[in-house]
């Protein structure tokens, strides 16, 4: 299937259906594919030709998001670009991708400005809402009302080029074809509830996660609630009054809805699927979100280039068959979903039996294409024809699959291998911790020292000693922070992800006036 595909299907269904709906205005399906079309046009008579990419540079936007498909009509390729990105960042991948279009949205006319003259492939440049010099308005792109529309067929599977983001190094592209996407969506589909016609809604943004999950949900004729800004108590009135049934947010926004004093009074009935993911969720937070939010929990584990659903936990699969908290199963990332085989693998190439930890390998046309223009680091990560994931982990006796790590974040502590997350686990389990990073700095003694930096809830405390019995009661003297600092917030990626290479670097540098130490 084409991205457009998803919208047609979900126009067959109900042509006057809600499709998108932001600040209480709504289009249909029929105006929505009918803007998309326009757009199609559009970019065909400013030369875009079948396989040509188009860059879209914008928060949250119904008709930035209208545009992936008017891309996808015209035979092109989609590159989200994030606005929250650096302008070097950006400039850098709009170079690697070819980008011969750019939709962006006047907010960012300035990152814009600073790095068009680096691009000469970048022959079209069209604003959303504002005018700048050598820029198309919207309406000069569009044209007259009564112009058709038109459709062209891709001239390859590619669908989407995603960014890696560049934090251990060189930004790479990872070519999704519409076959990843469509076992993605049909993985979705099989793996959690869908009662009716879903009401899905977006705050995170649209260029990640949040984005592709609109796709099956279209297929069903749902209708899509965009937030165009990030707004926990916003986000909460939208769902009681737009009776939303399905959303998603990574797990630092999930503690901050439950730290929001709206949370026990909104209705949340409608829920059935609550995912959460893009990393580690605090097992603790997990099950108090299942209290509080109710039994619609649903995590989802995969990578851009194995997007989304690599393994499934269905908001069930959280509860036994008496209805009890399945404890045991809460740190899992669930089982691989019915259309990847998973497998742990060894430096050598030797899959695992169940139990030892390894390296995650994922086989699957969830599996990307490859890296744009990169054949090396493609067959870096296909090794003995397996995808890499670049996570350890196990699958236990029942076939849950466990992500212990990240392999670069494994720290090495006197002889003894420490995983990051198990220790972030446990530390999380403190009542007065909001969210939590764990690294490993250089040390004379122990070669790597296991360090916590700890962000505390809102009015809570605690302190060093506190920490670190709490762990040692939990883990052992070994994988216990012999340094514990308190910081007012950690650094996060443009998708809510601790960055914990910008930690190590800030703690290399030397300590902070706020950083607290000590040795158990």
């Amino acid at each position: 299937m084409r991205l457009v595909d998803y919208l047609d299907k979900g126009l067959s269904l109900a042509p006057d259906a809600p499709c998108l709906t932001t600040d209480g205005r709504t289009s249909t399906y029929a105006e929505v594919r009918s803007l998309a079309g326009r757009i199609a046009a559009a970019l065909v008579r400013q030369g875009v030709r079948p396989g040509d990419k188009v860059a879209i540079l914008s928060a949250n936007d119904p008709v930035a998001f209208t545009a992936v498909f008017g891309i996808s009509l015209a035979g092109a390729v989609w590159c989200p670009i994030n606005p929250r990105s650096e302008a070097s960042e950006n400039r850098e991948l709009l170079d690697l991708f070819e980008c011969r279009a750019l939709i962006f949205q006047s907010t960012f006319g300035s990152l814009v400005a600073k790095i068009r003259d680096d691009l000469p492939g970048l022959t079209t440049l069209v604003c959303l809402d504002g005018t700048f010099e050598d820029t198309l308005d919207w309406a000069e792109f569009l044209g007259p009302e009564g112009l058709p529309g038109v459709e062209v067929r891709p001239v390859d599977d590619v669908a989407m080029i995603v960014g890696t983001g560049g934090t251990t190094g060189r930004p790479k592209g990872v070519m999704l074809t519409g076959t990843n996407l469509e076992t993605m969506s049909a993985a979705t589909l099989i793996g959690y509830p869908f009662a009716g016609r879903p009401v899905y809604l977006a705050l995170a943004p649209l260029t990640h996660a949040a984005g592709v999950l609109c796709f099956p949900v279209l297929a069903l004729g749902g209708e899509i609630v965009v937030m165009r800004r990030p707004d926990v108590g916003t986000f909460l009135s939208l769902i009681e009054s737009a009776r939303v049934t399905h959303t998603f947010l990574p797990p630092t926004l999930i503690y901050m809805v439950l730290g929001h004093e709206k949370l026990d009074s909104t209705d949340l009935s409608s829920l059935q699927c609550f995912w959460y993911g893009a990393a580690p969720m605090s097992t603790a937070r997990l099950e108090e979100a299942l209290e509080r939010i109710g039994p619609v929990m649903a995590q989802l584990f995969g990578q851009t280039e194995a997007p989304m659903m690599v393994s499934t936990l269905a908001p069930a699969e959280h509860f036994l068959a008496d209805g009890r908290v399945a404890r045991s199963r809460l740190a899992s990332a669930g089982r691989p979903s019915p259309l990847v085989t998973v497998a742990i693998m060894a430096p050598d190439g030797t899959v695992l039996p169940r139990g030892e930890r390894g390296e995650i390998v994922v086989r699957s046309s969830l599996v990307m294409a490859g890296y744009y223009r990169n054949p090396e680091a493609t067959a870096e990560a296909s090794r003995f024809g397996w995808h890499h994931t670049g996570d350890v982990g196990y699958l236990d006796s029942e076939g849950y699959l466990f992500i212990v790590d990240r392999i670069k974040d494994m720290v090495i502590t006197g002889g003894f291998n420490v995983y990051s997350t198990e220790v972030e686990q446990a530390v999380m389990a403190h009542p007065a911790v909001q969210d939590c990073a764990v690294i490993g700095l250089p040390d004379e003694k122990w070669g790597e020292r296991v360090v916590a930096v700890l962000q505390l809830r809102p009015g809570a405390s605690a302190d060093v000693d506190e920490v670190q019995a709490f762990v040692k009661e939990r883990l052992g003297s070994v994988k216990t922070p012999k340094q514990v600092e308190f910081w007012e917030d950690l650094p996060r990626s443009k998708v809510g992800k601790v960055l914990k290479t910008e930690i190590k670097q800030t703690l290399e540098e030397g300590p902070k006036p706020r950083v607290e130490r000590s040795a158990p």
